[in-house]
């Protein structure tokens, strides 16, 4: 029987996908104004969020609902390494640490692992399908923004292990709608999705001062005035 968790997700995250896009960090983003240094520090946070994420989704890699949707070729820990690398030097490890939104968003994730492992569902839903949906995107905006050679601090955006995205969404869709889950733990799982989008941004809000900075008040208003339905939304339809 099928949950139709995947059709639940996307619809039950709209306001909240258009709301992240919305945050003047993004949206400066998508218009291709990137600053390395605010940059880096979200490099940094979402190192922090994946690595949690990983470590519980391993850890629970047996279990009945976890294990449905665990598919190791989407981690992102060691592509987040290569790119922190790039932007820290060797010594990354001892120089990056979290935001206090990145911070909340790592512990909320444990908490699920270790109280309702079926809602890292929501988190993995949230981040993966995003990343695959506008990871291109995103990557060709980010080398153009900060002058990147290719592959130059933009490993995170490239899924080496899968070959087809598209037709890796659409198994990954009908994995999440053979779950074993009922109606109130489907509803939970969209409920944790919308928190996992209000975590992500706080992220971006807390690097708009770097931002603002670097490019001047006057410039950031201007990027971010008007309000957009994002490309990325769009993206995780196909």
């Amino acid at each position: 029987m099928s949950s139709n968790l995947a059709v639940k997700l996307r619809e039950g995250t709209k306001k909240s996908h258009t709301m992240a896009e919305n945050v003047g960090f993004i949206k400066c983003f998508l218009k291709g104004t990137v600053e390395k240094s605010s940059y880096r520090k979200l490099v940094a946070d979402l190192y922090f969020v994946y690595q949690a994420m990983e470590a519980e989704m391993d850890r629970l890699k047996d279990h009945p609902i976890v294990s449905q949707i665990y598919f190791p070729e989407l981690n992102r820990e060691q592509s987040l390494e290569r790119d922190l690398h790039y932007y820290y030097g060797a010594n990354w490890r001892e120089t990056i640490q979290p935001s206090e939104a990145a911070q909340q968003y790592v512990q909320r994730i444990h908490e699920v692992g270790q109280t309702q492992p079926e809602l890292l569902v929501a988190h993995s839903y949230t981040r993966y399908l995003g990343d695959l949906s506008g990871g291109q995107i995103l990557k060709g905006i980010a080398e153009r923004g900060m002058n990147l050679s290719e592959g130059e601090g933009t490993a995170f955006y490239t899924f080496e292990a899968i070959s087809d995205e598209k037709a890796f969404k659409n198994q990954y869709r009908a994995a999440m709608d053979g779950l074993p889950v009922d109606e109130a733990t489907a509803n939970q799982i969209v409920d944790e999705a919308n928190d996992a989008f209000h975590r992500n941004m706080l992220m971006f809000q807390e690097l708009e001062g770097n931002l603002i900075r670097a490019i001047g008040k006057m410039l950031f208003n201007t990027l971010t005035r008007r309000r957009v339905r994002g490309s990325t939304e769009l993206a995780t339809a196909d």
